[in-house]
């Protein structure tokens, strides 16, 4: 296989991965019956407005309501009304639109429905502190928390306890509408509560859990915010609630779902796909080695599976910022696994957002392949230097290797894919 075609091969997959999580193809058969009275639509993320959409394109009844998604992600709706915030830092924008949405679902009657579109980003698009924090301060706590390599979770368990509005709040302000929560999942293991950290679930976490997470991780938060959490006034709304007693949810679109829809297009192709987990964790750069370990051993040793074949796995890794580069954590796991490979004959890989923004570029992610390091050194990069300066987009981008794919008004979390393909022997190569 050429070179360019191992590329293209890698970018089919990306595609349709893509497609296979689009709310248009699976938001049709997942809507619940038209209520006798009101039907309000809310939500937030980065696919909501395309989820909004497919809601009216499917709807019978009467429709209104409003979702916020990132600017850039809206699209045309004639009843619901598309708001568009900043993220993963909130903005205004996003404050408004959380307290119009509280507004538009209180007062509600047992007739009416309530459909909540929650996808990946809406933690950042949803910023409503409670009293006695700013917004200030959460865009504070929202910065810090990028940078200090926290999981997911871990950072959602901190928003939970500092918001007006997640960690079930916003599904308890319906009560006692009907609530059908609508979610593309972008977190690893599907955890409704780790989606947008959870608007309309109940929650199990404590303050006392997010001070832990805070004092793990050593982050600095104003005291305004300290006190909310050391106080316990920040209790989100636990399991049990009476206020949620008619909430439910509905999974349409995951991690999983997409990885079996790349491994697709790799079997059509010739290529034995291996599916080696949706919910990878971990700093960027370690899974990046990890990953090109195993990519190493079937290259060489045909174990753990002999090429050609195509190793995929989804997931959210972190990224604890330490430089000033141009980063995300899906081309730090490139640089770091391209370093590993070491220029490894027939060995290529991809890896990208789902929603198209890797970190906060309008940039997917990026592609490697055996000849990536030399190509850097020909153009005075520094591998080492631009992975130590968390610079993945300025190391890829010098070398065109970037992957853009524009918003794709989905998000089913990261896409990795690892190409193995048969070498000639005696093309192994080791670079000093």
């Amino acid at each position: 296989m050429k070179d360019t075609d191992a590329r293209a091969l890698l970018r089919r997959m990306l595609d349709a991965a893509i497609a296979a999580s689009q709310p248009a193809l699976c938001i049709p058969g997942l809507l619940p019956e038209p209520p006798k009275g009101r039907t309000i639509v809310i939500g937030a993320g980065k696919a909501s407005a395309e989820m909004a959409r497919a809601v009216e394109r499917n709807w019978s009844g009467p429709l209104e309501g409003l979702v916020v998604t990132r600017y850039g992600y809206a699209v045309p709706c004639e009843r619901i009304e598309i708001v568009e915030a900043a993220h993963p830092v909130p903005d205004a924008a996003g404050h408004g639109a959380a307290r119009r949405m509280l507004d538009l679902v209180r007062g509600l009657s047992e007739d009416d429905t309530v459909l909540c579109l929650i996808s990946g980003g809406g933690s950042s698009l949803l910023p409503l502190p409670l009293e006695g924090i700013t917004l200030e301060d959460k865009q504070q706590v929202n910065a810090a928390l990028l940078k200090s390599g926290a999981t997911i979770s871990e950072m959602n368990c901190v928003r939970q306890h500092l918001s007006a509005i997640k960690g079930g709040r916003l599904g308890a302000a319906c009560h006692p509408a009907k609530v059908v929560t609508l979610l593309i999942s972008d977190v690893p293991g599907d955890d409704p509560r780790d989606i947008a950290s959870g608007p309309t679930v109940a929650d199990p976490g404590t303050c006392e859990d997010a001070l832990a997470i805070v004092r793990r991780y050593g982050i600095a938060l104003p005291e305004r915010v300290m006190d909310v959490l050391r106080s316990g006034r920040g209790e989100s709304v636990k399991p049990g609630d009476p206020r949620l007693a008619r909430a439910e949810v509905r999974m349409i679109a995951t991690p999983q779902m997409a990885l079996e829809a790349a491994a697709r297009v790799a079997r059509d192709a010739g290529i034995a796909p291996h599916i080696l987990g949706d919910s990878l964790e971990g700093e960027a750069r370690d899974v990046g080695k990890v990953l090109a370990g195993i990519a190493l051993q079937a290259a060489r040793r045909g174990q753990p599976f002999a090429p050609p074949c195509v190793l995929l796995s989804g997931g959210e890794t972190t990224v604890t910022v330490r430089g000033k580069g141009r980063g995300g954590r899906n081309v730090e796991f490139l640089l770091s696994c391209a370093l590993a490979l070491r220029g490894e004959p027939g060995v290529y890989g991809l890896a990208a957002d789902t929603d198209g923004v890797d970190g906060q570029e309008e940039i997917a992610g990026a592609v490697i392949g055996p000849d990536t390091l030399e190509r850097a050194w020909a153009a005075g990069l520094r591998p080492n230097d631009s992975l130590d300066d968390n610079d993945g987009h300025g190391f890829f981008g010098a070398l065109g290797d970037s992957v853009v794919t524009g918003p794709t008004l989905t998000n089913v979390n990261d896409f990795r894919a690892l190409l193995v393909l048969p070498a000639r022997t005696g093309q192994h190569k080791e670079q000093e």
